[in-house]
């Protein structure tokens, strides 16, 4: 498709999901707000499934002092008239009031109804499901990057709508760390949605409020009690661009160790979110594990920020160094490819390894890849040619560091330094591994870039390794907040110079839902018509077959790839 040499690519920063959706004179979804819960105010949850057990989560609310007794109960459906697992517990201050517990025994591949019971209340009831030992299909929603200041969180609430998902994967940036004055505070204003506590959170009573904040989301509660959950972190769980050793909105002068902050957000984040603790005596960082679904599918959720992740390259700080040919050449050979820079480690790849070669062994068909960052090679396009000073001046305040991409972006190099792109040779590494476990048949899952994407994976001397599927932000903005307009030419500009993405969509909120059964599957993304109102519709952006062929997985029959041609999902 011709795209005009002078077209205003960066023109506007108010581009938004709704300014670019066809809207069909259809009916409306509504996310309703609930009732006032003073006890049960977070609602419940569960996740991490297993074949005989699942974690079960609530917070009690309006208790202080000491401990506090909880029945928790499970039955074989939502009237509890035969109970099938019961437990005593308590909970106290020195876990913010949070319960959790691991209900086991259960049997394999079954939905079960729980609930609370504290004193004289009782909370809402939830639904679960246990791992089958064996199944001819599954289905997941796949979530990311909610930010409570950014809007409504309509995909929560279209999440709970559908009765026949397994798990909701979420990839990561379930809770975001800034303060009002910072990134999503205007927004979070005018919508009446602003952060809790103000400003940004660093103790371990900021991790826990902003946790108790988002969990208390109508939507959220309604997600978490439909399905159980199988999550991973990225950054924004601890601070932006987090590493191994530090973050980059972290500031040791004012806001002390990164060890003692990163301590009390993994804290917060185990007593909040219904995943299982470590281990006695193992690292809290190690956050990695494998789920089966029998022989139709494994999935392995890998932790890429704070096991073994070294330092991230800044645009800012490479384009000086750009100076000629030879020191582009050598940046590429001896920087961007300097094999010590690292994702997983040596301990996590090896896990990933037996992980794969275990699905392999099964006669597993399917081999999912629960994973933070963009996978797929990416190169950024060239927008020099289509931007004005005029345009720079409109984005800068918001990205200061455009100028920088701009030069980064002319010379080929990748669009996010931040994804595996700034690792490649920790991405071949993963991929020796994969090999090695006889799996090129990944699909890999991505969040983390506010962006919906359909990606060939492949090795870089182009042996084909599988597919990635990126979600979009629940309410983060994607890089279409930056284009106005004019986002849709920068697809085209990407997917022309990057033919191993085959769809991306800088432009939708929403969540993908992905199904799989024998040798085929099936992806939908689905975007949501507004994040700004609760009164919203759902719209299938895209949709992909999964087949099976040659050894690997391929992308089939496209549908919809133009994110303006949407249609009324149900």
């Amino acid at each position: 498709m011709h795209i005009s040499r002078r077209t205003a690519l960066l023109t506007g920063l108010a581009g938004s999901a709704a300014a670019c959706a066809t809207k069909p004179e259809l009916g409306t979804f509504k996310a309703e707000a609930l009732a006032e819960e003073a006890t049960f105010s977070c609602g419940v949850a569960s996740g991490d499934p297993a074949e005989d057990s699942v974690v079960l989560w609530t917070r009690i609310g309006g208790v202080e002092g000491g401990a506090v007794p909880v029945q928790v109960e499970i039955a074989e459906d939502a009237s509890f008239s035969r109970l099938v697992w019961t437990e005593r517990t308590e909970t106290d201050a020195s876990r913010d009031y949070t319960v959790k517990v691991v209900a086991d025994g259960l049997e394999p591949g079954r939905r079960y109804a729980y609930r609370f019971m504290v004193f004289d209340r009782v909370s809402p009831v939830g639904m679960t499901r246990t791992l089958p030992q064996d199944a001819e299909r599954a289905k997941f929603a796949v979530a990311s990057c909610s930010n409570y200041p950014f809007g409504y969180f309509n995909a929560y609430d279209h999440i709970a709508r559908q009765d026949d998902i397994d798990a909701v994967l979420h990839l990561g940036d379930y809770i975001y760390e800034y303060g009002r004055d910072a990134y999503g505070g205007e927004k979070g204003e005018k919508l009446g949605r602003q952060h809790e506590p103000t400003h940004e959170i660093v103790a371990l009573y900021d991790y826990r409020r902003r946790h108790r904040q988002y969990k208390a989301d109508p939507s959220s509660r309604r997600m978490h009690a439909a399905h159980p959950l199988i999550a991973v972190w990225d950054d924004h769980e601890t601070s932006n661009d987090s590493w191994r050793d530090g973050a980059e909105n972290h500031d040791p002068a004012t806001e002390g160790r990164w060890e003692a902050r990163k301590l009390v957000a993994l804290q917060a984040y185990y007593e909040y979110m219904p995943v299982r603790d470590p281990a006695p005596g193992g690292a809290r960082e190690a956050l990695f594990r494998s789920y089966s679904w029998g022989k139709l599918l494994t999935l392995t959720a890998i932790e890429s920020r704070l096991t073994a992740r070294t330092k991230q390259l800044q645009y800012s700080e490479i384009v000086p160094t750009l100076t000629s040919p030879e020191a582009i050449d050598r940046f590429r050979r001896e920087v961007l490819g300097d094999p010590s820079r690292e994702l997983l480690g040596d301990a996590q790849r090896q896990f990933v390894e037996g992980s794969l070669a275990a699905s392999v062994n099964s006669g597993a068909t399917w081999r999912l890849i629960a994973n933070q960052v963009l996978f797929a090679r990416v190169a950024a396009p060239d927008l020099g040619e289509y931007v004005s000073e005029d345009d720079i001046a409109v984005i800068e305040p918001q990205w200061p560091e455009v100028r920088d991409f701009l030069t980064f972006s002319a010379l080929g190099l990748p669009l996010n330094t931040d994804s595996w792109d700034g690792y490649p040779a920790a991405r071949e590494r993963f991929y020796d591994a994969a090999e090695a476990a006889g799996a090129r048949d990944l699909i890999v899952l991505t969040g983390d870039t506010h962006q919906f994407w359909a990606n060939d994976l492949k090795r870089d001397d182009g042996r084909d390794m599988g597919v990635e599927l990126g979600t979009t932000g629940i309410t983060s903005p994607g890089p279409g907040s930056y284009l106005g307009d004019k986002a849709f030419d920068y697809t085209l500009l990407l997917r022309r110079e990057n033919p191993e993405v085959r769809y991306t969509d800088p432009v939708s909120n929403g969540y993908f839902l992905l199904e799989l059964d024998g040798d085929e599957g099936h992806v939908d993304f689905i975007a949501m018509s507004t994040i700004e109102s609760p009164d919203y519709m759902a719209l299938r952006s895209a949709a992909f077959d999964l087949k099976r062929r040659r050894g690997t997985v391929e992308l089939a029959n496209p549908r919809g790839l133009g994110f303006k041609e949407r249609v009324l999902y149900r």
